[in-house]
């Protein structure tokens, strides 16, 4: 049985997505930095970091970091479900799934935790750095829009989709992409909608 670590409204809303689309049972349990308890001390354990999502396979292996945890899955999952059979398809998806958290997580983690990145920051020097980070991170989210809304599969999402649909949900970036690129907007829209995975997004985002 696979175990994963998670919260509702978090990054794992997206591998919980790409489980359904499987078809792979799992066993949920709560943790977060932001939520202390038993199910974090238990995070802990298996993920130093306290990082979510967190996935530890039946063996025991433990998987970190959403694209790793993504990848794995569509290499394992039926052929073509979550990582395209096409190689230039799947290179391309491949891309993208490191482009999400290399560009819009990280970004992310500075809106966050600003003080993580000056010292001495007081009030106003976070706020600085937060509107120039959020700015930052809508722009990467158009360039993403116009690299990878061409082939964007939301009538069948795989990986990238799912992965795009939920980090696309924080610090403002659906109402950017609305309204700047909304034909995009209207594809995440779909991918949230789709019957496989519908009652995961209603779930952490009710």
């Amino acid at each position: 049985m696979l175990t994963l670590y998670g919260s509702k409204g978090s990054g794992s809303a997206a591998v919980e997505a790409a489980l359904a689309r499987a078809g792979l049972a799992y066993t949920g349990v709560e943790a977060a930095t932001w939520n202390p308890g038993p199910g974090y001390d238990e995070l802990l354990r298996v993920n130093p970091l306290g990082q979510i999502p967190t996935l530890v396979l039946a063996d025991g292996t433990v998987l970190t970091e959403s694209a790793a945890i993504l990848i794995h899955l569509g290499l394992t999952a039926a052929p073509g479900l979550l990582l395209p059979l096409d190689a230039g398809a799947r290179a391309r998806a491949l891309r993208g799934l490191v482009y999400i958290p290399a560009n819009c997580y990280a970004a992310i983690s500075v809106l966050d935790y600003p003080e993580r990145w000056c010292e001495p920051c007081d009030d106003a020097m976070k706020e600085r750095i937060r509107a120039g980070t959020r700015a930052r991170l809508h722009h990467h989210w158009c360039v993403f829009a116009d690299q990878f809304g061409i082939g964007f599969d939301a009538g069948s999402p795989g990986a990238l989709e799912l992965l795009a649909t939920v980090v696309s949900k924080w610090s403002g970036a659906r109402a950017h992409l609305q309204a700047l690129r909304p034909t995009f907007h209207a594809q995440l829209e779909r991918v949230e909608q789709h019957p496989d995975v519908a009652a995961v997004f209603q779930r952490h985002w009710p």
